[in-house]
């Protein structure tokens, strides 16, 4: 089989410089990321004339239906056929923020079957062989980095970057970059965060609406995880919080409430790893969070079906919460030498 020719930067750069029916798409569940890359993208594509729509698998935190441009989204499972039509017609689709197309639930199979070039933005590990361009590095913090180096360094267009093209892509890289704490956040993003700012991005206001902008109770759920629900394994240097279904009813939990919940599990001190267990109609999920060189994603990736980056990874369980939470608990003593270092 011959390898697979990609499209050149030369090429993209020929189908870009005249109007083009085009499609943006992220990850089912969109966070921070995936609506501040897809937003900013978006942005400088309609400036530059071309007919664009942008299309989430599946609806997204109300924190970020602040982002510029956020009313022009269509949602797939409130809009399915006119979403099957636009990316039926399109001639080319952005993937952005994921690396298999599986990650858009159903709007996956059209975005294969489409006869659009399909160019992938992203920073996840083991990318899917279904792009025709791709634009990927794992030492990225963000897509919305990635976005911003397509657009400057690739395209050669910076002069087109403007305030909401600056405000989506700092708020995608702030929100990854967990609010530039993680190892990820080096000096270049701190540069690339610079140029936003002095594009407009108010930062100030950007970290406000995100992390300051909670319902109360989102607030009373969280109080609830960390006093009721939250377990310290010290034998594995480890914290989990569990929910269940009943839990996320009783405080009226959602898109968005869970976000970031499995943040204060690590934050404790001498923990390692951290996992939010949850409990959802369909099935389990898991999120987990771990510092320095312990392999959250290999986890995920090895007994919950995900993956994710080595310090901040996701998964799914089709077993119930409890057997869940054992078989989680049983794995930790093949890692006890790692998570005790």
């Amino acid at each position: 089989m011959q390898p697979k020719l990609m499209l050149s930067i030369s090429e993209i750069k020929s189908l870009l410089a005249t109007p083009q029916k085009i499609v943006i798409t992220t990850h089912h569940k969109p966070d921070g990321d995936a609506m501040g890359s897809s937003l900013g993208l978006y942005a400088y594509l309609i400036q530059k004339g071309h007919h664009v729509k942008l299309i989430t698998p599946t609806d997204y935190p109300y924190f970020l239906h602040w982002l510029p441009n956020n009313s022009d989204v269509i949602i797939y499972t409130e809009a399915q056929e006119e979403s099957a039509k636009l990316v039926e017609e399109a001639a080319l689709i952005f993937c952005l923020d994921f690396n298999t197309l599986a990650r858009i639930n159903d709007l996956g199979e059209l975005v294969r079957a489409s006869k659009a070039y399909k160019l992938m933005i992203d920073h996840h590990l083991d990318p899917e062989d279904f792009d025709d361009y791709r634009h990927w590095s794992i030492n990225a913090c963000a897509a919305a980095q990635l976005v911003y180096d397509f657009i400057v360094n690739e395209l050669e267009d910076g002069a087109m970057m403007n305030k909401d093209i600056a405000t989506c892509l700092y708020t995608g890289i702030m929100t990854d970059s967990g609010s530039f704490r993680f190892e990820s956040a080096n000096a270049a993003v701190y540069r690339i965060a610079a140029d936003l700012i002095d594009l407009g991005a108010e930062h100030w206001r950007i970290h406000q609406l995100v992390y300051d902008n909670a319902t109360e109770n989102r607030l009373r759920f969280l109080g609830h995880c960390l006093s009721e629900k939250l377990e310290i394994l010290r034998e594995f240097n480890t914290a989990i919080i569990t929910v269940t279904k009943e839990e996320l009813q009783k405080y009226q939990i959602v898109t968005g409430d869970t976000e970031g919940i499995v943040n204060y599990a690590l934050s404790v001190n001498g923990i390692k790893l951290a996992a939010f267990i949850i409990e959802r109609t369909d099935k389990v999920k898991l999120s987990l969070r771990s510092t320095g060189d312990f392999p959250a994603n290999e986890i995920c990736k090895k007994y919950f079906n995900g993956g994710g980056h080595r310090n901040a990874a996701g998964g799914f369980s089709d077993k119930n919460l409890a057997d869940t939470v054992q078989e989680f608990k049983a794995l930790l003593t093949d890692y006890k030498n790692q998570l005790l270092q």
